[in-house]
């Protein structure tokens, strides 16, 4: 057995667990079973669950047997840890479409297929719906003191706030709680590991299991992932980005790594790869004398892109990457294309604005947002500063015609280094 506990600590992974000189021992003299719940709120994780599922695979990797599970039943009723408000309930349908999407992602972090130590995945709506209201109540919520529930800063908060807790939302507390006491009765799961905003959560399964059986167990929580301003990581202006492609290709899943500020890329180096100590403190030390070189965002993004989709996915990605840095637009097609510039600015027009004379070019730049007038738009080309699919365009009497299209639909402006537009061509716009 690897010493997963002193890695975690060195990862600064570690942000409150039940025994720590304990744990150290107990999780290098045997295989321990270990298990992390997700909430099926969609059909995809997102970034803010990386840093659990590569928990999940770091104690595999060190020998342990990690338990995912996918929470269709506690999904139906919503975690109130960290919100403000109770959350809008979801169909018994939606839930199982988020429940499928969420174990087909998991297969690509977790071996399930291994001889000794095979991940497992779980859902609690398999048990949960066995009970009765009544049955529940007897069999559980006798063992659950109301004071310890009240106790709780998720509950606390709640009850002085305007929005306070609703009774669907308080019961929330049961249903997690019992599933440690049941992983562990019939998985012989002996930890929970979570954010840091499911310590309530986890010692009140680990009350109730003692309470139940007599049983003693374990948890360990991780700092949420969040930037050095305290924002939580993985949220741009477009929104969530997810793990899935269909909602963010891998090229924009790059991106938002490469563009990791400087002050965040350690942090993230440690908690969500699996670079070594030596490899992420040489990093460090380049980004330090280099770092203009963004050394880290890179290897970061590389690392990140190839374990959430593949070869094939960093492959595309960096094609991509290198012919925007080039200039080399020619051999893309339109989803790369939008894919790419998904951040910039686009603006739809009717196809035949094309035709005859063709688009003047400043009224072009005016009607992408990149010049506030005709007059603007002559004197950035006149400056040298305006491009057309990446190529200079310094005569401003020029004209754009279909000629000008790429993969049949987009022209790409650039303002400037950096400040880029679309102009999306489309029939009848």
């Amino acid at each position: 057995m690897s010493d997963v506990y002193s890695d975690l600590v060195w990862r600064g992974l570690i942000h409150q667990s039940t025994d720590e000189s304990f744990l150290r021992e107990w999780l290098t003299t045997g295989s321990r079973t270990v298990y992390i719940g997700f909430d099926p709120t969609a059909d995809s994780l997102h970034v803010g669950s990386l840093l659990q599922l590569m928990l999940l695979r770091r104690f595999q990797r060190a020998g342990h047997t990690p338990i995912a599970l996918v929470g269709g039943a506690t999904g139906m009723i919503g975690d109130p840890s960290g919100k403000s408000k109770e959350r809008n309930l979801l169909s018994v349908d939606a839930l199982r479409e988020n429940v499928a999407g969420l174990q087909k992602q998991m297969r690509a972090f977790l071996d399930f297929d291994a001889e000794s130590n095979a991940a497992l995945l779980v859902n609690n709506f398999d048990w949960m719906q066995k009970f009765s209201y009544l049955e529940f109540l007897r069999d559980v919520g006798k063992h659950f003191p109301v004071n310890v529930m009240l106790a709780k800063d998720s509950v606390k908060s709640r009850l002085g706030s305007d929005a306070g807790i609703s009774y669907t939302e308080f019961s929330y507390m049961l249903l997690q709680a019992y599933d440690f006491a049941y992983l562990n009765e019939h998985h012989d799961c002996e930890m929970q590991v979570g954010g840091s905003d499911q310590w309530g959560n986890i010692t009140a399964g680990i009350d109730l299991a003692r309470r139940m059986r007599g049983v003693s167990l374990h948890g360990i929580t991780s700092p949420l992932l969040t930037k050095a301003d305290g924002s939580k990581m993985g949220k741009t202006e477009q929104g969530t980005v997810w793990l899935s492609a269909e909602r963010t290709s891998p090229y924009q899943f790059y991106q938002y790594w490469i563009r990791t500020d400087d002050a965040d890329v350690g942090k993230c180096l440690r908690f969500l790869t699996e670079l070594d100590p030596e490899e992420i403190e040489a990093l460090d030390a380049l980004r330090q004398t280099q770092p203009e070189q963004r050394d880290s965002q890179k290897r970061l993004a590389e690392s990140l892109t190839e374990l959430v989709h593949g070869r094939e996915g960093l492959a595309a990605a960096t094609k991509a990457s290198q012919q925007l840095h080039s200039g080399d637009l020619t051999s893309l097609n339109a989803t790369q294309l939008l894919e790419m510039f998904a951040d910039v600015p686009s603006t739809v027009l009717d196809k035949t604005r094309l035709e005859g004379e063709g688009l003047n070019i400043l009224e072009a730049f005016v009607e992408a947002g990149l010049a506030q007038s005709k007059g603007a738009a002559r004197r950035l080309c006149q400056q040298g500063g305006a491009y057309v699919n990446d190529q200079r365009a310094e005569d401003f009497n020029a004209t754009l015609t279909a000629s000008h299209l790429m993969a049949e639909t987009v022209i790409v402006l650039r303002s400037g280094k950096k400040k880029y537009a679309l102009l999306r061509f489309g029939d009848a716009v």
